[in-house]
């Protein structure tokens, strides 16, 4: 008699790459749904549901016995929960109070609020590298200092340690602009070239200007509303030109 063993094994194999597959989708759709929000920017229900989804997606994959929709359909009602919970925050201060807290403040005029950090279960330590992944490294610098309902800190410097701005210099320098990526990877980004309204003429001349022979060569090329380009080559050489430019975007 034959052995079919190897073959069911194969058969097997297909079946899970199949349903990795089809999960894989499904959890992606359901995040790009919810929005984009860095792990650490989170609120705690967002964070449970980010955590629910990874253990429901799954199982599937390790159980092949179990249907796929036992993992599609508590995947969709924790989405469906998901924007329940997100509109009754939105349309509710109260709501909002409950699902996501309210912000605290740690440090005030009178010092660190040793209370508030008890409630939030924060220890001094804490609160000194949120302060420092601020850009202040002292408790003297801070006026106010504010634990978010997502965890991270906001720092309201005092006046004497507070960065200069032009508005303290009463200077009015132009506003920054956004560039334009036009190559990228050897690549023209041809829908930014409508935007920018520059042809291919213009990207060769800057390169000609820039001692570099080939598209191809290039990582990346950028143009700002004032003709200002960085080019960048795959080999990690860097130029950056002023070319007679003026866009709108």
């Amino acid at each position: 008699m034959h052995n079919f063993k190897p073959y069911q094994q194969n058969i097997d194999m297909v079946i899970i790459l199949f349903r990795v597959i089809i999960v894989y989708l499904v959890v992606l759709i359901y995040l790009r749904i919810m929005g984009k929000r860095q792990l650490g920017e989170m609120q705690p229900f967002e964070l449970v549901v980010t955590l629910l989804i990874a253990d429901i997606a799954s199982l599937p994959m390790t159980q092949t016995s179990m249907p796929i929709l036992f993992s599609v359909i508590p995947l969709t009602t924790l989405v469906i929960l998901h924007f329940i919970v997100c509109s009754l925050a939105r349309k509710s201060i109260f709501m909002r109070k409950i699902i996501n807290g309210k912000p605290v403040l740690v440090v005030t005029p009178d010092g660190i609020q040793f209370q508030a950090l008890k409630e939030l279960n924060m220890s001094l330590d804490d609160l000194m590298e949120g302060i420092r992944s601020c850009d202040y490294f002292s408790i003297e610098d801070v006026l106010y200092a504010i634990v978010e309902t997502n965890g991270t800190i906001t720092v309201i410097p005092k006046v004497s340690c507070a960065a200069v701005t032009n508005e303290n210099l009463k200077l009015n320098p132009p506003e920054n602009t956004l560039p334009m990526i036009l190559v990228s990877g050897g690549k023209i980004v041809n829908s930014n070239l409508k935007k920018a309204q520059i042809d291919e003429d213009f990207i060769m001349q800057a390169l000609s200007q820039a001692k570099i022979e080939s598209i191809k060569d290039v990582l990346i090329f950028t143009i700002d509303t004032g003709g200002a380009c960085y080019i960048q080559t795959i080999d990690g050489t860097s130029k950056n030109l002023q070319l007679k430019y003026q866009g709108n975007w």
